[in-house]
């Protein structure tokens, strides 16, 4: 068994607690669903938003909403980059896997950029 990330990407309305929890579900569903991930084989998380999303930690609804609570999370500032795209929350999977599996990225609302 190997590890492989999984990436996503989701653009969120405004800094407050319902829209990051909102978004922070939407792609979580949406990685999980595309790569039929097992919560059991999840080696850890990492998620990133930008400086104008504050509000709340999103892991916070991976651990509630989701039960990963034995799951290693962490939060982060991603990097200011002049012209970057605002508002934006990005997860990283990392994933306990065969090395046939091959990761599908998920990139929602304004993030669908990000991939053109």
């Amino acid at each position: 068994m190997i590890t492989k990330g999984i990436r996503g990407a989701i653009t969120v309305d405004d800094n407050s607690e319902n829209a990051i929890k909102s978004a922070t579900l939407q792609l979580l569903n949406a990685l999980i669903e595309k790569n039929k991930i097992n919560a059991d084989d999840i080696s850890h998380v990492v998620f990133t938003v930008t400086e104008d999303l504050n509000a709340v930690f999103p892991a916070k609804f991976a651990r509630l909403e989701l039960g990963w609570e034995n799951t290693a999370m962490m939060c982060f500032h991603e990097l200011e980059v002049p012209g970057a795209l605002e508002k934006c929350l990005r997860i990283l999977i990392v994933l306990n896997c065969e090395e046939s599996f091959v990761p599908q990225f998920v990139y929602l609302k304004g993030a669908a950029n990000l991939r053109k």
